[in-house]
């Protein structure tokens, strides 16, 4: 059986700390990554943490995006999930590099839903 769907875990550093503070621009440019994707949303939950710190998720028709921020050390953990061929994970990826103004981004992507072992293809960009 071919792989059903594509698991994309990123790792952004050397994001600014206002940015990876702020609830509402995490909100905002996860909405727009997935939008930049070609996905189609159906619900986003979002969370500021005290101190510091913001998670969320963002709903799609083909799957998901989630973030969760460490201000403090300049550093994201981003999932973007996709199934179907229509949406591509790493264009969501490469909006959210520019937007949370990353010095460095190194991605997994993982095939899922296959009959074979877990591939996983490692990129830096």
């Amino acid at each position: 059986m071919d792989a059903t769907s594509r698991h994309v875990l990123a790792e952004f550093y050397g994001c600014p700390h206002h940015l990876l503070n702020d609830v509402k621009v995490i909100e905002k440019k996860l909405t727009e990554a997935a939008l930049a994707a070609g996905a189609e949303i159906r619900e986003v939950a979002f969370h500021k943490f005290a101190p510091q710190g913001v998670s969320g998720v963002v709903i799609i028709s083909e799957s998901h995006l989630s973030i969760h921020t460490w201000p403090e050390l300049g550093y994201a953990a981003v999932d973007v999930f996709t199934c179907g061929t229509t949406v591509n994970p790493w264009d969501a990826c490469k909006f959210l590099e520019q937007s949370l103004e990353a010095e460095r981004v190194i991605g997994m992507e993982v095939s899922r839903g296959s009959d074979t072992p877990l591939k996983a293809e490692i990129k830096e960009f």
